[in-house]
């Protein structure tokens, strides 16, 4: 008896074992992902810390400070996390006006943890 396996676009047949491997399975799922907040002419700096503490649940200090790098250096990042928390924050950062995208996070100082970033996010929504 022979099996069939359809394969999708991702997938790779082992000729020598005839099993078949997700590329998805090759990719380290853990790597975490940075949720960037971006400058923009159109929100208040006050509001923006507003959503900060609101939604993730900063303190005012923290949020002030994520704020002020949005305002001086463009950007900053303000939650990590899986890509699935982090693109739901993105889509949530929209819903609240404000100019969000996704990254990936690098080697070295990507903003969170030990480093004195943001944390996770999770806030009162995560």
């Amino acid at each position: 008896m022979t099996l069939s396996v359809a394969l999708g676009p991702d997938t790779q047949e082992s000729t020598q074992t005839g099993t078949a491997e997700s590329t998805d399975a090759l990719t380290a799922p853990d790597i975490p992902w940075n949720l960037v907040i971006w400058n923009d002419p159109v929100n208040l700096m006050s509001y923006v810390s507003f959503v900060f503490q609101s939604y993730f649940g900063y303190s005012e200090s923290k949020a002030n400070k994520l704020m002020m790098e949005v305002h001086k250096k463009g950007r900053s990042i303000v939650a990590h996390g899986s890509k699935e928390q982090v693109e739901q924050h993105a889509v949530a950062m929209h819903g609240f006006g404000l100019w969000a995208t996704v990254e990936k996070a690098t080697g070295g100082n990507s903003g969170g943890g030990k480093n004195g970033g943001p944390g996770k996010g999770r806030g009162k929504r995560g």
